[in-house]
């Protein structure tokens, strides 16, 4: 097993670098970037939805191209009519596109490996501390999430399976698929209105993680304020989430239970619980464990970007959506990084408990 997780391990180094090349490649290919966003900026023609993140440095380069213009000729960025060439020029350099594409991609993996991110091109801060200031939202919603999610979904669904076709199977299912099928964020906007003091009742706070007197609070009163200010946003993300582990527990376990081994076991006499949790739960388990890694990343960094922007949570995931729209380049590929990297160490770890949960597992007869 030691001799398994070791290669793994060593390969998550060349699937790293691969994921990063493809990235790399894709973001080639895009339309528009850094310096065609400084130049709509410097024009007034920057209209996006997240133009405020722009910042300070847009308009001290606003300031110094009015110095600059000059006569209309043709430039290879949209917009760039008018515009110094050698204005264009420093905005290149500045944004490190005076070197070859491969030259920029082995530059930056050199820093990544270091976790040397650089700094944002549109806040005066590095990518690193940005990423920090927006991990307590999505620890605190990924770790919540998938605890809830596992504990209320796994012994219910072994109890679905258990009673599978009676009564309790059947309206139990019901009550999922009704949750699942209604989004998220519509979710959320209900809670809001009713609850946070839209139109009924102001049980719940409106936005963030924290009140803002929070550090005068005692600890039990930091406790309380904390999982006070949690409540709406959890209740808005895990009610999809259950329905996917809840079902995929229940068809897993009763898929084991049908089998041979089960009858055999209970024809010796073993009672249900024995039969269930000293049989059948290693074997079930292992298609659980197999979902957690994609649960993980989803419940980290993709699945709570609408919850974030509804309750006002200023996450990673917020931090990448934006950074996308605006080019943000350095910020974009360390958001990639970042999650690539704990996916594949999440993966490594499942690998860990997958002969945790079943002995009899032995990767060293795998070919990696």
């Amino acid at each position: 097993m030691a001799t398994y997780l070791l290669k793994r391990a060593l390969l998550i180094v060349p699937t790293l670098f691969g994921i990063m090349l493809i990235s790399f490649a894709i973001i080639q290919f895009a339309p528009g970037g850094p310096v065609e966003r400084v130049i709509a900026q410097i024009s007034g023609t920057d209209v996006s939805a997240t133009a405020r993140i722009g910042g300070s440095q847009g308009d001290t380069l606003s300031s110094s191209a009015q110095s600059q213009a000059a006569h209309s000729e043709s430039s290879k960025y949209r917009g760039a009519q008018g515009l110094d060439p050698e204005f264009i020029k420093q905005l290149e350099k500045q944004f490190g596109f005076d070197k070859p594409a491969h030259e920029r991609f082995f530059l930056m993996m050199k820093n990544y490996l270091l976790f040397d991110f650089g700094k944002s091109y549109f806040r005066d801060v590095s990518v690193l501390q940005l990423i920090k200031e927006k991990l307590p939202v999505s620890i605190s919603l990924g770790i919540w999430m998938l605890l809830i999610t596992y504990l209320v979904s796994i012994p219910l669904g072994i109890r679905k399976a258990v009673h599978d076709g009676e009564r309790f199977d059947t309206w139990t299912s019901g009550v999922l698929v009704l949750g699942y099928a209604i989004p998220g964020f519509l979710v959320a906007v209900f809670l809001l209105v009713v609850f946070a003091g839209g139109s009924f009742v102001q049980w719940f706070p409106l936005r963030g993680l924290t009140s803002d007197n929070w550090q005068q609070l005692s600890l039990f009163g930091k406790i309380v304020d904390y999982f006070w200010h949690l409540t709406l946003p959890l209740i808005a993300m895990s009610l999809g989430a259950f329905t996917t582990m809840t079902f995929l527990t229940r068809n897993s376990f009763l898929d084991e239970i049908r089998k041979q081994y089960v009858m055999t076991a209970q024809a010796k006499g073993l009672g249900q619980r024995q039969v269930l949790y000293g049989h059948v739960f290693r074997n079930a388990m292992l298609l659980i464990i197999a979902g957690f890694p994609g649960a993980f990343i989803h419940a980290f960094f993709s699945g709570s970007l609408l919850i974030e922007t509804i309750f006002s949570l200023n996450g990673i995931g917020l931090l990448s959506f934006e950074s996308v729209i605006n080019r943000d380049y350095p910020v974009v590929f360390a958001s990639i990084y970042i999650m690539a990297l704990i996916g594949l160490a999440i993966n490594l770890l499942s690998d860990f408990i997958y002969t945790l949960v079943d002995p009899r597992i032995d990767f060293e007869t795998r070919e990696v």
